[in-house]
């Protein structure tokens, strides 16, 4: 099994990349201005948060719509990875009123997708500027914090998830139990 992680300039894209290999997956860092569609022992995708604005920066983040709309594979976005996923699929983002940074208590009302298991109320790692006000219509809503309404989410019709906070980094609550269930999604 491999997971490519898309490298869409973020801080911790290496972590989620160690996560993995920590987890027993293969994996391997990708730049997000590959040629996805020549890539075909792919297993699964991580969209990996990134410094780019999603308001004006949508450039910055390749070609990773390709992947998004090219392959029934799993995809598990992460901070602008999820907002771009969002938005490329028909929601909406936009500047946060309320930039998170650090510690930040989200709460689960949907255990459905990766996030089976996690508990309703958890603490986890953020790092945005840029917010999903408008999640695509077959998309549902797992998690909202005080300041920021989708925090998690996960699509009624493929395997797609996203989360806008860091589950790869410690300070994360259960945030390698998602990494865990998206494995899962990326074995069967």
């Amino acid at each position: 099994m491999k997971i490519y992680v898309v490298d869409n300039g973020g801080q911790w894209t290496h972590r989620e990349w160690r996560v993995l290999k920590q987890l027993g997956v293969n994996s391997e860092i990708i730049d997000n201005d590959a040629d996805f569609l020549s890539v075909k022992d792919a297993d699964g995708w991580v969209l990996s948060g990134g410094a780019p604005s999603i308001i004006g920066e949508i450039p910055k983040l390749g070609k990773i719509s390709e992947i998004i709309d090219n392959t029934s594979l799993p995809v598990f976005g992460i901070c602008v990875g999820a907002q771009f996923t969002a938005l490329h699929l028909g929601g909406e983002v936009r500047k946060a009123p309320y930039p998170e940074f650090g510690k930040t208590e989200v709460r689960f009302v949907d255990n459905g997708g990766i996030f089976n298991g996690i508990p309703e109320k958890i603490t986890v790692w953020e790092n945005h500027n840029d917010e999903i006000t408008k999640l695509p219509e077959e998309f549902v809503l797992a998690a909202s914090s005080k300041n920021c309404g989708v925090q998690a989410f996960y699509s009624r019709k493929r395997p797609l998830f996203g989360v806008q906070f860091h589950p790869e980094v410690e300070n994360t609550m259960f945030g390698r139990e998602m990494f865990k269930s998206f494995i899962e999604y990326c074995k069967s």
